[in-house]
């Protein structure tokens, strides 16, 4: 049934797999070695010789990639992103009161984060609102007064402000000699 020989297992038997073992490349021992003349250098170049390094991103004289690429204008990295909600759209909640959880009920706005009202041509009038977000238009804001109206401004949090992580700068207050 079982035509493989057992062997004893001790530490004398031992050995690594099949082609898990290589031979050290022994580069720069003459030619003698198989690695000759050039040492596994090429010909000549700074590449050849001794303390040569390559910055990040060099491409051995080739235009880099990052040069090779359209650039197209600038994207802030620590930007507020908001949520973007006209005040035509506003006509769909009921009530008099409108709040960030309010718009995300009626599907005005998709996720979390700041909220900012724009204005917009009014089809038909606005009726009195009492408006709750993080950012507003001035147009906007001129047709909710206009209709009777009331607007508050929620302030941003850490997390709405979408800033980068990171400890807080103290700031020391300045010394006054007398």
């Amino acid at each position: 049934m079982n035509d493989i020989k057992e062997q004893p297992v001790d530490l004398g038997s031992l050995r690594p797999a099949k082609g898990a073992t290589t031979n050290v490349k022994r580069i720069g021992r003459g030619r003698g070695s198989g690695h000759g003349d050039t040492a596994t250098k090429g010909n000549k170049g700074a590449q050849a010789r001794s303390g040569y390094t390559y910055r990040p991103g060099f491409e051995g004289g080739q235009m880099p990639l990052q040069r090779r690429l359209p650039k197209r204008g600038f994207t802030t990295p620590g930007r507020t992103e908001y949520r973007e909600v006209k005040i035509t759209s506003l006509g769909k909640i009921e009530g008099s009161e409108v709040t960030p959880d309010l718009l995300r009920e009626a599907r005005l706005i998709k996720g979390r984060g700041p909220i900012v009202l724009l204005g917009g041509t009014l089809i038909e009038p606005l009726r009195a609102l009492k408006v709750s977000v993080h950012r507003v238009s001035e147009s906007a804001k001129e047709a909710i007064i206009a209709a009777g109206g009331t607007i508050e401004i929620l302030p941003l949090d850490a997390e709405d402000r979408r800033v980068k992580k990171g400890p807080a700068k103290k700031v020391k207050p300045a010394k006054v000699s007398a």
